[in-house]
Parts: structure tokens; sequence; C-alpha cells
């Protein structure tokens, strides 16, 4: 029994080893998963060949020269009736925005009473002017008829005494003033007359004028399109809507705004843009018809391309300088939207078989620029040219092709590498 014991002893101070020995390896795994990968360093190889600079930025699709939907120029205040949605597809005619037409309905009404009331005017100033003439007509023959018989009393003179045929040759006279006194009337009356009739036809004129001026306005009230494209509400500026940080709302069925404001545009879908801002570093690698490639994020599988068209003044967007440009798109399709995001990308330069690392193996300080290069067990700075860098690449020379370089600071990695090891040091044991 005494030989048994012994042996089960044995096998259990075995198995006790085995254990610690066990959880001595796992706790080497760990320290070294923790400890030794912490100080390894990636690393890159110095390459040679072809290195492309390229600009790039985000951006928005537009079209080219928008029609702009404005309220007409009649009247005052006015009210919107109807409106298409936002991004809804017009066509030559179809009508975009209506406003309402009850004032200038009103107002024909009353130039229509005007113009009624002037016609009858009109009428009335011809049927007194008839009745003039015929007046006058009447005058004129009786003041005529007057002096015939005047004369024909002259002539019995020299049969009557010198009394009467004085009174004979006076009344002679007098019918003939009568006469003379009544043709000068009749120019007079005449003109007056013609007066008159003018004056009612210019009050019609001006009434028949205002009348077609109302129905022009009530025509204008109701807004088409003269092209064909996808309508953009703009953003309703009247009125106290302005808010620190909340945007201004669209403009809807029944707001009210005055004349000559735009409420929506219809861009020009045969003539497409892109808006983009570019950081203004780039800025003096761009020029005006400088060829571009875009990208719609919406088309992944598409490839567009277009040109620079003008660019805008600068802008500050979360603390960087960026400035607006304006860029064609040659080839635009037909499943292009307003709005839809854009990424451009501007190919600057090529240098030909050039040394270049990746642009994260750049370190500068002190005014040097350099690298870090394996030396023995670990990695020593060297100074570099840097000729060219872009987000990805740099362009240096001082390097040979294929020799190693550090892709982060060794000097970094070392102090997180000693933080971990005291970390592990303090785990209690």
């Amino acid at each position: 029994m005494s030989a048994r014991r012994a042996a089960r002893f044995a096998l259990v101070l075995a198995a006790a080893a085995g254990l610690a020995a066990l959880g001595g390896w796992a706790a080497w795994r760990l320290y070294a998963s923790v400890g030794g990968r912490a100080s390894a360093t990636p690393i890159a190889r110095v390459a040679r060949g072809d290195v492309t600079f390229t600009v790039t930025g985000l951006g928005q699709l537009q079209g080219g020269s928008p029609e702009v939907i404005a309220a007409p120029m009649a009247g005052g205040e006015m009210r919107i009736k109807s409106l298409r949605l936002p991004g809804e597809l017009v066509r030559p005619g179809d009508v975009v925005v209506e406003f309402d037409t009850a004032e200038q309905e009103y107002q024909l009404k009353e130039a229509e009473s005007d113009l009624a009331e002037a016609e009858q005017q009109v009428a009335k100033a011809t049927a007194d002017k008839d009745a003039q003439r015929e007046e006058n007509r009447f005058s004129l023959l009786q003041a005529q008829g007057d002096v015939r018989l005047a004369e024909l009393e002259v002539r019995k003179n020299p049969l009557q005494s010198a009394i009467s045929a004085r009174q004979n040759e006076l009344a002679l006279q007098a019918a003939r003033d009568r006469l003379a006194e009544i043709q000068n009337d009749l120019a007079n009356r005449g003109a007056s007359s013609e007066a008159a009739i003018a004056t009612q036809v210019a009050a019609r004129g001006k009434a028949q004028m205002q009348a077609a001026m109302s129905r022009h306005n009530i025509e204008l009230m109701t807004v088409r399109a003269r092209g064909e494209g996808y309508v953009s509400i703009r953003q309703n500026t009247t009125g106290s809507w302005f808010m620190s940080g909340v945007a201004l709302p669209l403009f809807r069925v029944g707001d009210r705004l005055s004349p000559g404001m735009a409420v929506a545009d219809i861009p020009d879908l045969k003539n497409w843009e892109a808006t983009v801002a570019i950081d203004e570093l780039d800025r003096g690698h761009l020029a005006p018809g400088q060829k571009v490639d875009i990208r719609v994020v919406a088309l992944p599988f598409r490839a567009f391309h277009g040109s620079f068209k003008h660019f805008g003044g600068t802008f500050e967007s979360w603390g960087e300088h960026r400035f607006e440009c304006v860029m064609s798109v040659d080839d635009p399709a037909p499943e292009l939207r307003p709005g839809m995001t854009a990424e451009v990308v501007v190919t600057t330069d090529i240098l030909k078989n050039a040394l270049w690392v990746p642009a994260q193996a750049i370190f500068e300080s002190d005014g040097r620029t350099f690298v870090y290069v394996p030396s023995g067990s670990g990695f020593a700075p060297r100074d570099v040219k840097l000729v060219r860098r872009s987000e990805t690449q740099a362009v240096v020379t001082g390097l040979a092709a294929n020799q190693a370089v550090a892709l982060s600071s060794p000097e970094q990695q070392t102090k997180k590498a000693a933080g971990r090891s005291g970390a592990l040091e303090a785990l209690p044991r």
C-alpha cells in the first residue's frame, strides 16, 4: 500500500509540474503578444517607378445655367397657390408654380367696369355730336333763309320810302351778321364735339389697357417651364425664419413673397456641372480647361469626365480654407440628378522613374526631413531630400531602391512597448 501511495503522489506532482509549465508558457505568450508585438515597427521598401500626383475633392452635381422660376412683377405681395415638388421632372410648357389671382381678378373686374362705362360715354359723346350737327345745320339753314328774305326786301327799296328802305338794309345787315356768327359757331361747336369724343375715346383706351394688363397679370400668375429638368425649390428667405444652426425651410403652398423673388430653379440637364470644394494648398496646381475624372457616388460603376470652368473664392470649413470650383461634365448620363455627390480626381503631374516611399515614412523635425532605416537591432534616422509629396506617396532622393524604411516612428513604438511592459510588471503574481 505504501508503494502505491508513493506512486500516486509522484503522479500528482508530475501533473502539477505540467500545469505550472503550461501556465508559464501561456504567460510568456501573453507577454509576447502585448509587449513583443507592440515593439515591432512596420516597414516598407523604397520603390522606383512612375508616381502620379492628383488633387481630389467632393462636391455636388447641378445643371448648368439653371432656369430661374420667380414671382412675376405684378402688383404687391402674392401667395403661392400650387407648387411642384422638389426633384419633380417637368417639360417645356409644364406649370411649375401658380400664384393666387384674387387681386388681379378684382382689378380686371374694375377695369372691365371702367371700360363699359367708357364705351357708353363714347357712344353718348358721338350721339351728342350728331345731334349738335343737326342743330347747327338747322340754325345755318334758318340764318341763310333770313338773309335771302332780307335781300328780297332790299330789292323793294326803290319802291318804298327812304325810312323803309333804310330799315330793309339794316335787317339785311343783321341777317348777314347772324349768318356769319352761326358759321363761326359751327366750327367751334364741331371742335368741341370732337374734343369731347376724343376725351371719352382716351378714357376707353385707358380702360382697355388696364383690362388687358390685368388679364396679362393673371396669365403671369401661372409660371411654366421653358426647358426640361428637375425642379429645385429654393429656401424661403422671407420673414424671420433665421435661427443659428437651423436650415431655412423651402418654399411651399401658402407662402407669401414679393414680386420678382425666385421660388425655384430648373437646371439645364444638357449642360451638367459639378461644384467641388478644393483645399487651397492645391489651388496652384489647377487651371481652367484642365481635364478631370468624375465619379458619382450613386453611380459607382460609371466613369465621367469633364474640365474646369472657373474658380470661386475661398471659404472656411471646419477650420480649413477651401475654394469653390466649377467644372463641366462632358459625358452626362440620364441617371444623373441634381444634388448627387461627386468625387473629382485631377491628375496634376506624373514623375517618371522616380524613387518614392509611402508618405507616412517621411518625418520632419528641426528643419530636417528624414526617414528611419534599419540599423543593428533598431532603426536610425537618415536625411533625405523631399522632391514632392502627395497624400499617399513621397518622391525622395538620398535612398536606394528596395531600401527598408519605417512607416512609424521607432522611438514612439519603443515608448509604447515600454509602457505596456511596465503594465505587465505591475500585474499581481
